[in-house]
């Protein structure tokens, strides 16, 4: 499909008007990436990239991912980003899960209610739904994390953890 099939208002305004922008498409949608000039102090540009380095990106890709998740927090009550051996998530504030987790354990023991997974994690509901929220405006990074965890075993947290040793339990 090219450009000019999408039925789109105003598509020779939309063309027109097309700078500094990629343009990725698909059946979907248009994708437009767009290039946003700054100024950072010079102390401040040393600061992005000292962490861009850590991330292992590019100031500019760690700019933008920053950014990203400045705005998610703005939009989210109760959500931060952290990073982890597994990389960066998203949080609840005040706690050590991330989203995922309290995502994980609702839908194993609780069928997403937001009152038991509360309690049992000793938390307001209203701290519950932010994560139910934040979910379900991205599903996909959620599940994805939940999958990956699924799919870790000892041998993987080794690679993190060198010092963990595995133990067994008489609980008989």
């Amino acid at each position: 499909m090219t450009l000019r099939e999408i039925q789109t208002p105003n598509l020779d305004l939309l063309l027109a008007n097309v700078y500094n922008a990629t343009i990725v498409t698909n059946t979907e949608a248009i994708l437009m990436s767009k290039v946003v000039r700054m100024r950072l102090q010079d102390e401040q540009m040393l600061r992005l990239q000292q962490v861009a380095q850590t991330f292992g990106k590019t100031a500019s890709e760690t700019g933008s991912l920053l950014l990203e998740e400045k705005l998610r927090e703005n939009e989210f009550a109760f959500i931060e980003f952290r990073s982890s051996v597994a990389g960066r998530f998203a949080y609840l504030k005040g706690s050590r899960l991330p989203i995922w987790q309290v995502i994980s354990t609702s839908r194993t023991y609780f069928e997403m209610d937001a009152e038991q997974t509360a309690s049992h994690f000793g938390r307001p509901v209203a701290w519950v739904k932010a994560a139910f929220h934040y979910c379900e405006r991205f599903q996909e990074e959620i599940y994805r994390a939940i999958a990956d965890n699924a799919e870790s075993d000892f041998e993987t947290l080794k690679r993190s953890l060198p010092n963990a040793q595995a133990f067994a339990l008489g609980l008989e």
